[in-house]
């Protein structure tokens, strides 16, 4: 494992961590996509399946099982525990518009036709699209509070740190995977707007609005 991956993963797990730090310390879910939720939770389940089958590292199978367990509690507070202060009225986004052309395409292109790997092929895709409907929530109600930024900067960090990973893998091990790579650049220009809003609006402690 090279640096840029284990920072990444780092700035993965703080996203989750602040997320969940934000929900459980105020009370409320407020500003927070649970559809945008869901999908990632989608995404740990089918991309870590084979946490039953193949075994790579004792790090790898609890960070696995730690991204689960986590999605799963930050859905259990959105959903259950604090249902009354979540905004469905702004959450809007027709998830299932990102969720069913996803599954289609990962039947279409993937490294091999077999249940694992499809699942994979989803998961790697739904991935790259699933912070839009906290995107589009965010563009709804006009701005989000620091801690929501902290949560898409780190998570957006994640992104950006992974696509170093695979420069560096290119050039030390030749590694190159087309799906991953094309799938991390889309997800991380997604978040290009929010990298400038946040560098030149929350890191001077102003809240992050949206230009009218």
């Amino acid at each position: 494992m090279n640096v840029f991956r284990l920072v990444g993963d780092i700035s993965h797990l703080l996203a989750i961590i602040i997320l969940l730090l934000k929900i459980w310390k105020t009370r409320s879910c407020a500003g927070i996509s649970g559809k945008s939720q869901v999908l990632f939770c989608l995404v740990y389940i089918t991309r870590y399946l084979d946490l039953f089958t193949n075994f790579i590292s004792v790090y790898n199978s609890a960070m696995k099982t730690v991204f689960i367990a986590c999605s799963l509690g930050t859905l259990y507070l959105i959903y259950f525990k604090f249902k009354a202060t979540y905004d469905s009225n702004h959450d809007t986004f027709r998830a299932e518009f990102l969720v069913v052309p996803v599954a289609g395409l990962s039947f279409l292109v993937n490294h091999d036709f077999t249940p694992l790997e499809i699942l994979w092929t989803f998961s790697i895709y739904l991935e790259s699209v699933a912070i839009l409907p906290q995107l589009f929530l965010v563009s709804k109600t006009g701005e989000a509070e620091s801690i929501t930024s902290h949560y898409l900067f780190a998570l957006g960090m994640y992104r950006a740190l992974y696509i170093l990973n695979w420069v560096y893998r290119f050039y030390t091990e030749g590694f190159f995977d087309l799906i991953a790579i094309v799938a991390g650049c889309v997800q991380t220009v997604l978040y290009c707007d929010f990298f400038y809003l946040y560098v030149t609006k929350v890191l001077k402690g102003k809240n992050l609005t949206l230009p009218a």
